[in-house]
């Protein structure tokens, strides 16, 4: 899915494509999760929230507040019919009902430990919230259980293990956005961030190592593929690969350099991308 409203929709790992038979909407929309097989949400700008019960091939509008001018980036489908939509500003809202009806609540995680020294970085996080901006919410994602974690911008980042009642920020290794975070199983993650920054924590968030990635692009989107690969993607056509768990990655350039946004595995060494070229299907170099 991606702008005027546009919804794709593959059968068959990405071979062929048709449109969705009805949209309500020509927002740009920036996230989608399913509870089943045929319900799902989708957000985006516009303070959009579209609802499906038939697989995604049509959608009807079940919140749109354009006036609030805080487009909405991604949503997170848990069981039972819990779902959480983020966006700018710490835009938060919260369904128990599959999606139907929602509702926004305050987005007020605990503070992180601050290291010694550093008081300037609390002052500056206290006063945006005393504004009533608040960071924008980038990604949503789930772990293990009722884990979740959520990449912000300004080197912001968040766990909540209760599925999303409580959130608890997280020390930052670096103080630029950050655009995805992929958990590797246990306590280990990946979290995607600017200029090329891919960071990696063994503790659910407690503590970082930053990966060299040989690239200063953007990076937004990462996924697991099923043979144990992981896939990193970004602007500039930027593919990373890792055969060791995250530990490192190899840069598998792609030749024509269109920005990437999502990567989602369809095979033990392919995956889809999506991004500035449409989608299409990437190959993996072989493993030595």
């Amino acid at each position: 899915m991606g702008d005027r409203g546009v919804i794709v929709l593959s059968d068959n790992r990405g071979t062929t494509w048709k449109q969705a038979a009805s949209v309500p909407v020509q927002a740009l929309l920036t996230g989608v999760c399913f509870f089943d097989a045929r319900h799902g949400v989708a957000v985006g700008h516009d303070e959009v929230i579209l609802a499906t019960g038939d697989a995604g091939e049509s959608w009807k509008l079940v919140h749109y507040a354009p006036e609030a001018q805080r487009p909405l980036l991604d949503v997170w489908c848990g069981a039972g019919g819990e779902a959480i939509a983020v966006g700018a500003y710490s835009t938060y809202f919260t369904s128990a009902d599959g999606g139907a009806d929602w509702n926004e609540q305050h987005f007020a995680p605990s503070p992180a430990p601050q290291p010694a020294g550093a008081p300037h970085a609390a002052r500056a996080s206290s006063a945006i919230e005393e504004s009533g901006g608040g960071y924008h919410l980038n990604r949503i994602v789930g772990a293990a259980a009722s884990r979740l974690y959520i990449a912000a911008e300004a080197g912001h980042l968040y766990r909540s293990d209760d599925a999303g009642g409580h959130w608890q920020e997280l020390t930052s290794p670096y103080a630029g956005s950050f655009f995805d975070v992929l958990p590797l199983g246990a306590d280990a993650l990946l979290a995607c961030g600017l200029r090329g920054n891919l960071y990696r924590s063994e503790d659910a968030g407690a503590s970082w190592r930053r990966l060299e990635t040989g690239s200063v692009a953007l990076l937004d989107g990462a996924a697991r593929l099923p043979g144990g690969a992981l896939a990193v993607v970004g602007l500039s056509g930027v593919v990373l690969v890792s055969r060791d768990g995250g530990r490192s990655f190899t840069l598998e350039q792609q030749s024509d350099r269109s920005g990437l946004a999502a990567a989602l595995a369809v095979g033990r060494n392919e995956v889809l991308v999506a991004g500035e070229g449409g989608v299409r299907r990437v190959t993996l170099a072989e493993e030595h």
